[in-house]
């Protein structure tokens, strides 16, 4: 009785108003580029030429290729500038010595005994390896909209078609890293927690 009343008295887990804002965008940000993204896909596919498999209209945003790239790349905008906010936000705030992965996480999952311990380790392992990833995505997504203005990009990854299966493997990726995240969040403070990130 006493045990069950603590769990219902226990206050709800608060995250700062910045947090829940960059949260709630990315998540906008990532669904308009991903359907946008594939919508372009269709019209032509990385994998297969001409007669790669296509997607659904369900997945598709825009409704033909140029409403499609209009979307994508309005969409990169508020992603884009919505993590350079985040990004400054963690740096003023030293949040970023909490959020990034260190040796003691490395060391934690090899030896320590405490599960909690290692979840956290693992979550912070996962938020430092996605950083490289959505700067990839954004690096190569500059590249295939301004090829004339950025060649340095394109030459950077060795061709066009080079730079644009790097810029389509960023999205299953980085879906994968937001269901990775999102259930490490789940582990670690149950739905309560993912429930504060947002409202």
């Amino acid at each position: 009785m006493t045990s069950t009343s603590a769990k219902r008295s226990r206050p709800a887990p608060k995250q700062a108003i910045q947090a829940k804002l960059f949260h709630s965008l990315n998540i906008i940000g990532l669904i308009l580029m991903t359907t946008s993204g594939l919508q372009i896909y269709n019209a032509n596919p990385v994998f297969g030429g001409r007669g790669g498999w296509p997607f659904p209209d369900l997945f598709l945003l825009g409704g033909g290729l140029a409403n499609g790239r209009h979307w994508h790349f309005a969409a990169m905008w508020l992603f884009s500038l919505n993590l350079l906010g985040y990004g400054v936000y963690i740096l003023l705030t030293r949040r970023w010595k909490q959020r990034f992965a260190s040796s003691a996480d490395l060391k934690a999952l090899k030896a320590s005994q405490n599960e909690k311990r290692k979840t956290y380790a693992w979550h912070r392992l996962v938020y430092t390896a996605i950083i490289p990833i959505l700067l990839l995505a954004i690096l190569s997504g500059m590249g295939m909209y301004k090829p004339a203005q950025f060649p340095w990009i394109v030459d950077l990854f060795g061709s066009w078609q080079a730079l644009r299966v790097v810029h389509f493997i960023t999205v299953p990726t980085v879906v994968v890293f937001s269901l990775a995240h999102s259930l490490l969040g789940l582990k670690v403070g149950t739905m309560r927690l993912v429930r504060s990130i947002f409202w």
